[in-house]
This record gives structure tokens, sequence and C-alpha cells, in this order.
């Protein structure tokens, strides 16, 4: 059944928002950060401090894709108020595990024993910072701040062996303000 349905999303004071076609972008105390939508069916446009997507007939597809938009933005908008912070646990039973930051490029040393250290590669806009066995990754992006945690986890994943064994490896403790 289509019918008409808006959302509002608020833009609280001191932070700017400008929409140029389907580009947004935001500027906030934290820095600025834009992003391409494809918007599909919706109309969207700013009017004063507020930003106003919708449609006159919109459809569960409409609807999804106007939710989905609004956490977005919402993201957004925090991100350039206060940065995303997600904080990381090295954990090891025997052989002890450093962690190195280069540049864009994250280096671990001495896992399980290897001799060759695991790589990987930062992506771009995050900070990260080693305190012996805590690792503090903030982004003004929501999802940017989540990969870098989530690519620590991964590069030190054991496969082939009993984790209840083996249980080495960096692991997320905190995501954005909740203790996991």
């Amino acid at each position: 059944m289509n019918k008409e349905l808006f959302r509002e999303i608020d833009i609280p004071e001191g932070i700017d928002a400008s929409l140029e076609g389907a580009t947004i972008s935001i500027k906030g105390p934290e820095g600025e950060t834009t992003r391409t939508f494809d918007f599909g069916g919706l109309e969207v446009k700013k009017d004063g401090r507020k930003i106003i997507l919708g449609s006159k007939k919109s459809s569960k597809r409409e609807k999804k894709l106007m939710n989905t938009i609004t956490a977005h933005i919402k993201n957004m908008v925090e991100g350039v108020q206060n940065k995303f912070e997600y904080k990381l646990k090295v954990c090891f039973s025997h052989f002890p595990i450093s962690v190195e930051i280069q540049g864009n490029t994250a280096t671990i040393k001495n896992f399980l024993g290897e001799k060759i250290p695991r790589k990987m590669t930062l992506p771009e806009g995050v900070q990260i910072e080693v305190q012996k066995q805590d690792i503090t990754v903030t982004s003004q992006d929501k999802e940017v701040a989540g990969q870098a945690a989530a690519n620590f986890e991964k590069i030190t994943r054991i496969v082939g062996k009993d984790r209840r064994v083996f249980q080495d490896g960096i692991f997320i403790t905190h995501k954005c303000g909740r203790e996991i």
C-alpha cells in the first residue's frame, strides 16, 4: 500500500550540512564527512536546520531505503560531533604479541611464535593508538572505525586449531560507547 511518508533529520547547532544532488556534506568540530547516496525514488531537500527525506507514494522499499539513509545521516552528524571509538585488547598466553603502527600499515609481530609478521593496511581516515596491550581505534566515520577494528580481529584469527585451547589474538572489547 503506497502512502505519503517523510522523515526529518534535525541538524544541531554548530553543525553545517549541505546537500548537492546526491551528495551530503556535514561539517562539525571534529571534522568534515561527505557521502554520496543512491536516493532511488525519494525526494531530498534541506529546509533550514533539517534534512527532509521522503516520498508522496512510498512503498515498503522506499520506507526501508528512507530508514537506512536516515540512520547513515544521523551517524554522520554524531561522528562530526564526537568521534566513534573502538577499544581492542591484545590477548596471548605464551608468545607475547607486539603491535606497531607505521603510517597506514599495522604490523603484528610474534603472533603464536610466527617468524613472519602479519601486516594489514589501515583504512583512510582512522587514528590508531597502541598502549602496550590496548588498542584504540577512532574515526569520525562509524563504518571506517568498525572496519579497522574488525580487520585487527580478522588478521589474528586462528584456523585449523581448537579455539578453546588457542585463545590468542586481538579482540574488540568496546564498540562506540558500549561494552561487549
